[in-house]
């Protein structure tokens, strides 16, 4: 049996408990809030795995029941739980402690059923605050219903905070201009989502850029004006453009009043205290409409301003600031000058991510989130060992530097390709080790994942999915960085690295194993909950969509030694192939950028037959 996250302290004892018909759910009479989720959790789960419902009360406990309580004792996220020939008690020290022991007797049930082994648990958690943070902009719009089910998945790991990285999709009052081709969460769908967080102990925490990354209201005719570069709604839509540009010019007067103003409005939607401002990747800053104010101040001095300025908002508006660190870590005293309450959200992403950062924002006395992430963007399919080994990492320098919390980052540049359920490892791996640091090795966890999550009896269906992105040779990154090189000329990036599509034999080598993962995944699928199964096929679409992707790099390699791109048979493939894809995106998704997704695909599938030619060398 396997319990994710690992509990602190386990001890089995002799006996089982038997969950009867006579079996009651009896909730202490002193709950008053979520005790539908406690019953509905527990009754559920018993419902399903031991075939039988109990009945659910308040009062007093008796021989037999599963008593659920909030006690003294356990610490404030805390919980105990017993199992024993009499019965079943869960005792948190908060109703978030409490939530935390029933979501382990769920994992419990799923894999013992109505038989139940007797043992004693005392847990809580290493690092505060546990959080995942999804990327609602650049590409998926995820359906309220989506969003709900990653709340669940989120408390039945014990992660307590979640924040929806926003820049245009959510539906501002007179910013029609900004959104009107987007598909915008509505304030009711925040509102519903924010209760429904609240419910399970998660924090729906607020997060809008407001300084950098704002292409969509930097490219509109009614603010474009405000960007630090000229002509910025002039530019025809990039996916590089979009991530590297769009910074607002901080000597225009008119931007804090404007800025504030969003901030306003989106803050009152959310319970949270927090508030994420985001504030990074401002490459433009001090190059174009700031430059004399960053000539006579300094580019560090400027930003640091700015920011200071929307925290001090935050904090006479009752919240409490976060920023990403990636600026400040460049002169990490100036955050001294930020309010005390500010939260610097230091990130790194490398599967060998260094410490420095971590360690110098520690030594200014700062509190901070350290920032890892889920290596889904640019992919097909999710890099599930660097987000492993950039994990915990990460989770190991919170540790080290007393950071207070981990916010596990799920981005979508260049549009959201990957299916947002290939990110439940990584998240897995988040909840894991944030809230026991003790190591586990990458095959047993995914052992473990296998077990609990995908209700895998082999334990096998995650190393396989591991296997996947390992052999992507030509990834999303490479076809958006040639096509916007070709077709709009105006790409500032290279695509490197074209000789390795020139080895024939590798890239067979991986389409033979890509064929043999396809082929030991369908075969599993009998070792796998039916609930689990059905994501079976979204794998094989993924990994035919990267043999396809595989084989038009190996084409453009053969183009550039001049030969002509005649494949009509791969493009045949290639549009069968995204009419799966898009019906897989709009199960969870909205539209959102499938429509620029979709001009690259058949722009490839136009190329493979002969009806486009390109503008630029490719190289």
């Amino acid at each position: 049996m396997y319990i994710i996250p690992k509990p602190k302290k386990l001890e089995n004892k002799e006996g089982k408990f038997f969950i009867s018909h006579r079996t009651r759910i009896v909730l202490d009479p002193q709950i008053r809030e979520s005790e539908g989720v406690f019953i509905s959790l527990v009754g559920e789960c018993a419902a399903k795995w031991a075939g039988i419902r109990p009945a659910a009360v308040k009062g007093a406990q008796k021989k037999g029941d599963i008593y659920l309580a909030i006690v003294p004792g356990p610490e404030g996220q805390g919980y105990r739980l017993g199992i024993t020939e009499e019965g079943i008690e869960v005792k948190g020290g908060s109703g978030q402690g409490l939530m935390y022991g029933v979501q382990t007797l769920c994992q419990i049930i799923e894999q013992c059923g109505g038989v139940l082994p007797c043992l004693t648990i005392n847990d809580q958690p290493d690092i505060p605050h546990r959080g995942y943070y999804f990327d609602q902009t650049r590409g998926r719009v995820q359906k309220l219903p989506y969003l709900k089910k990653l709340a669940d998945l989120l408390s039945r790991y014990k992660i307590n905070e979640f924040q929806l990285y926003i820049e245009h999709t959510y539906m501002f009052e007179g910013f029609s201009e900004m959104w009107r081709d987007e598909t915008p969460l509505t304030a009711e769908e925040i509102l519903e989502l924010d209760a429904y967080c609240r419910e399970r102990y998660v924090e729906l925490v607020p997060s809008l850029s407001s300084f950098g990354h704002l292409y969509k209201l930097l490219s509109t005719k009614s603010y474009g004006h405000l960007c630090e570069m000229e002509d910025s709604e002039k530019q025809p839509f990039s996916f590089s453009d979009r991530m590297a540009h769009h910074t607002v010019n901080v000597s225009d007067q008119r931007v804090l009043p404007m800025v504030k103003g969003m901030l306003k409005e989106y803050m009152a939607l959310f319970t949270s205290n927090k508030f994420n401002l985001c504030a990074d990747e401002t490459f433009d800053l001090g190059k174009g409409k700031s430059k004399a104010l960053a000539d006579e101040k300094g580019v560090h001095r400027i930003y640091i301003d700015y920011v200071k300025d929307l925290c001090n908002f935050l904090v006479e508006e009752g919240k409490q600031p976060m920023f990403w660190g990636d600026v400040i870590v460049g002169e990490p005293e100036l955050v001294k000058e930020l309010p005390e309450e500010v939260i610097c959200l230091n990130w790194g992403y490398a599967p060998n991510q260094r410490e420095d950062e971590s360690r110098k924002m520690a030594e200014t006395g700062v509190k901070q989130y350290l920032c890892p992430g889920v290596c889904g963007w640019n992919e097909w399919m999710n890099l599930i060992e660097n987000s492993y080994l950039n994990i915990t990492r990460m989770c190991s320098y919170a540790q080290k530097y007393k950071a207070i919390g981990i916010l596990n980052t799920d981005w979508g540049d260049h549009g959201h390709i990957n299916n947002p359920d290939y990110s439940v490892p990584g998240i897995i791996y988040g909840a894991a080790f944030s809230w026991n640091h003790e190591n586990i090795s990458f095959e047993e966890i995914n052992r473990q994942i296998s077990k609990v999550e995908f209700k895998d009896s082999s334990e096998q269906v995650l190393g396989l999915l591991a296997k996947i992105p390992e052999n992507s040779r030509f990834e999303w990154w490479n076809a958006v960085i040639n096509y916007e090189n070709r077709e709009l000329g105006a790409n500032e990036m290279e695509m490197r690295n074209l000789e390795r599509f020139e080895d024939v034999e590798k890239i067979r080598k991986s389409d033979a194993a890509l064929v043999e993962i396809s082929e030991q995944l369908r075969a599993n699928g009998v070792n796998m909950d039916s609930s689990a199964r059905s994501q079976i096929g979204n794998y094989i679409v993924t990994i035919e969509g990267i043999r396809i992707f595989n084989e038009i790099g190996l084409a453009l390699a053969e183009e550039n030694k001049g030969k002509p791109v005649e494949r009509p048979e791969l493009a045949d493939r290639l549009e069968v192939w995204f009419m799966s894809y898009k019906e897989q995106w709009r199960s969870t998704s909205r539209e959102g950028d499938l429509h620029h997704i979709s001009d690259i695909i058949f722009w490839y599938a136009d190329l493979l037959r002969g009806r486009k030619r390109s503008k630029v060398k490719l190289g």
